[in-house]
């Protein structure tokens, strides 16, 4: 259930686009009214999908909360960035902004986990996990930046896609793509993890009396 909540925008996103692509005629009557400009047909998808988004993730922190009474910093940043990019796609009609949107999203992320690290000495994969397992500080330090430069490789990927394949190409990446390389990413992670936990299992079980 968290999942599909924390993939809320996502799915709103993905949603949005293929009903309006599936409705043309309305969806391009409904943008042409709403944003009261001559839109070409073909933009009325993408521009519903974006104002979805920005609605869903507006959605998403209030119903956070309400429930915790405070909003993680990220969640935050997504909002700006998703307001930011896509409110320009709207003003401008220009899908190029919301494209970047996950660029800058995942960039930033990689940004953030190197230069915590770095610059401040906290490893901020270590404090999501350490709660759940340990691990040597070297392989800590490979985790981190290993996440780091995944995020700043899918972003290039997802701008890559979005000028050299269609919208909808692109849509389907952003949408599936995106989280399938995360989920093959994370069970590379898990099955590197389990060997250097194994490794550290045995050790200890060998330096028992």
């Amino acid at each position: 259930m968290k999942i599909l909540f924390d993939l809320l925008p996502v799915i709103f996103f993905f949603s949005a686009y293929y009903i309006a692509g599936a409705f043309p005629d309305e969806a391009h009557a409904l943008v042409t009214k709403w944003l009261a400009a001559d839109i070409p047909v073909d933009l009325a998808p993408i521009l519903i999908a974006t104002f979805t988004t920005i609605v869903a993730t507006a959605l998403q922190i209030g119903l956070v909360w309400l429930k915790h009474r405070k909003v993680d910093r990220m969640l935050w940043i997504s909002l700006l960035v998703i307001a930011t990019l896509g409110g320009a796609t709207l003003a401008f009609h220009d899908p190029a902004f919301i494209k970047w949107k996950p660029t800058a999203l995942y960039w930033l992320f990689g940004l953030v986990l190197i230069a915590s690290d770095m610059a401040f000495g906290r490893n901020l994969i270590r404090k999501m996990l350490e709660g759940q397992i340990r691990l040597p500080d070297p392989i800590w330090f490979r985790l981190n930046l290993a996440w780091a430069l995944f995020f700043v490789i899918l972003g290039t990927l997802n701008i890559y896609v979005a000028y050299n394949f269609s919208e909808k190409v692109w849509v389907n990446f952003k949408a599936i793509g995106c989280l399938v390389l995360i989920f093959v990413f994370a069970l590379a992670q898990g099955l590197y993890l389990s060997k250097h936990l194994l490794e550290d299992e045995t050790s200890q079980d060998e330096a028992s009396p």
